[in-house]
């Protein structure tokens, strides 16, 4: 797949996951409907990070000739998911709290501010 297909797959994923995450934080926790999302997300965000992890830094330096900093959002998120999920079985309710608000501020808020900085693809399709 060529960059701009794969980023194309990644906003497609990560878009809904985005407002499901949103509507997640916001409303009752713990029902059946909050469960339900909640995997909905997790899958959501696992696949985008997956599909981010394959492409390859544009701006800064790059190891492999890869992997850049924002990258280490993709890393971050999939630690998150793992953790958050594990808590949830545990019934540790505190510790899926934190690492499910992590991955929103750091692999939504963050990794998406990041995303729309000039020289990036996005910036360049909304700006251009």
């Amino acid at each position: 797949m060529t960059y701009e297909q794969l980023t194309l797959l990644h906003l497609v994923t990560i878009l809904p996951a985005f407002l499901i995450g949103t509507w997640l934080l916001i409303r009752r926790k713990g029902s059946p409907v909050h469960r339900l999302l909640g995997k909905l997300y997790m899958a959501l965000v696992v696949f985008s990070v997956i599909v981010s992890l394959f492409m390859s830094a544009r701006i800064g330096p790059s190891l492999f000739g890869h992997f850049g900093f924002i990258h280490l959002l993709s890393f971050q998120a999939l630690f998150a998911v793992l953790v958050a999920w594990r808590a949830i079985q545990a019934k540790d309710i505190a510790r899926h709290r934190n690492a499910m608000i992590g991955l929103y501020v750091g692999g939504m808020m963050i990794a998406g501010s990041f995303a729309f900085m000039p020289g990036r693809l996005l910036h360049d399709w909304l700006f251009s």
